[in-house]
């Protein structure tokens, strides 16, 4: 049984705890002056996260935890301070004596130890890891991530959806639409409202935009980061091809505000010829990047995922499906009927997860082309009704997953679950026979989000 999401909301006296699985959802009910759990961890090591990051935002403790190092408080982080208890109001914190954070690490003789962080050097996002080397190969790395802590679910209780929708939708900037279809879909929910076809083909038109102009930007990376440069030029002018194409169509270059209830009339005729060029452009870049001997020798074997660790460790998205496993959110009639064939290898590699990501960027045309259709549908939202609502979306980086609790009209309890929150927790599995100078390489391969974990 999968997991997909654990977390906490505080009730009057109590915290419930929310334990979301692939078919069926489990709550529990603790007190406040005992609020105590037993760990999932020891089945599901990824619970480990939402576990840690249940102490850290209310104070709960939890019961054989293996792992009880903070997730979200820094090294100055106040000790009695969790930002998610309803009766924190604060927004500022003073700095408390710094307390050391103590990485996993691997002693020995000849062992040593490389931080990288906590700036990534490519896109200039807070995130830091951690290596034990013995000369060149890796023997274990950690991941640690969590240092801007926007405050993003606490900032959101108190707001209606339309409110939230700004925040929400900036989340992560690589995930956008799909953070907007998550949230389309709870408001549908709370509003008792279907979505007409011809918006849900539009929805779904900039999902499948957004997926490939990500997509497109690994597909130059990860060569790239193999000593390839020249797939990265490549590759690159066609996402910024997509990205303008995202522009003419939304109005903006990361598709900002594009996910609504109002259809407007779109040049079809512009879009197929792009379509068209993009899928002339992609079958010459698939003969020219196959045909390279020398970049397969640095793609094949390096950073394996066995499929018993994605079933273990509950992983999504591309890195699961370069694995062998077929999840896939868009595995359902509405996608089926419009082109949808879900994208799998075997092994695991750098490889396979390149070459899943080719054929979802094919894949994705095709059914592109069966969303576009001319049409000005609109519809209004109706009275929103309180209650416990949940959505998925397939983004580009695997499945997300949000809840949103809706009290007297607004916002009661705001989690979202990105697919990297699962994903990051599997990299250093990844490691062992493998070599520090492939880390970018094997990182670049997942794409995980940096700010889609740091809320």
């Amino acid at each position: 049984m999968r997991l997909i999401a654990r977390y906490a909301k505080e009730r009057e006296g109590t915290f419930e705890i929310v334990t979301v699985f692939e078919s069926e959802t489990q709550r529990e009910t603790i007190s406040k002056e005992n609020p105590v759990i037993r760990t999932l961890a020891k089945k599901h090591p990824s619970a480990i996260w939402f576990e840690r990051k249940m102490s850290d935002d209310f104070g709960i403790v939890i019961e054989d935890a293996f792992d009880k190092r903070p997730l979200l408080h820094q090294e100055r982080f106040p000790k009695a301070i969790h930002p998610m208890q309803k009766a924190f109001q604060k927004n500022t914190l003073d700095f408390a004596e710094f307390t050391p954070y103590k990485y996993e690490a691997i002693q020995g003789d000849g062992v040593f130890q490389v931080s990288v962080g906590p700036i990534h050097a490519g896109i200039i996002e807070p995130g830091h890891f951690h290596f034990s080397q013995a000369g060149e190969d890796m023997l274990h790395q950690e991941v640690r991530h969590f240092y801007k802590y926007r405050g993003i679910e606490k900032m959101l209780e108190g707001k209606t959806l339309l409110e939230a929708k700004p925040v929400i939708e900036r989340i992560s900037g690589n995930e956008s639409i799909a953070y907007q279809t998550a949230w389309r879909d709870i408001v549908c929910q709370a509003a008792g409202m279907e979505l007409p076809l011809s918006l849900r083909k539009r929805h779904a038109f900039l999902l499948e935009m957004e997926r490939i102009i990500h997509h497109l930007t690994d597909l130059g990376f990860i060569p790239n980061d193999a000593g390839f440069g020249a797939a990265l030029a490549f590759a690159s002018k066609l996402s910024e091809d997509a990205r303008r194409q995202l522009q003419n169509v939304t109005g903006h270059r990361f598709g900002f505000d594009a996910i609504g209830f109002e259809n407007k009339v779109l040049d079809i005729s512009s879009l197929y010829d792009y379509l068209d060029g993009l899928q002339k452009d992609i079958a010459f870049f698939e003969t020219w990047i196959m045909d390279i001997p020398s970049l397969w020798d640095r793609f094949d074997t390096t950073g394996i995922l066995q499929k018993a660790d994605v079933l273990k460790y509950d992983t999504v998205g591309v890195v699961a499906r370069a694995s062998g496993f077929s999840l896939d959110r868009r595995s359902e009639p509405f996608y089926l009927e419009h082109g949808f064939e879900i994208q799998t290898e075997q092994s695991g590699d750098v490889a396979a997860r390149f070459k899943v990501r080719l054929q979802e960027v094919k894949n994705s045309i095709v059914m592109m082309k069966h969303f576009l259709e001319e049409d000005d549908t609109h519809i209004d939202i109706e009275k929103i009704k309180d209650g416990d609502y949940t959505a998925f979306a397939e983004s580009s980086l695997g499945e997300l997953f949000m809840n949103i609790e809706i009290k007297d009209g607004v916002i009661e309890r705001f989690f979202v679950r990105d697919p990297s929150f699962m994903n990051w927790q599997t990299l250093h599995l990844m490691m062992p026979n493998n070599i520090i100078a492939d880390f970018p390489l094997i990182n670049k391969s997942c794409d995980l989000s940096y700010a889609g974990n740091d809320l």
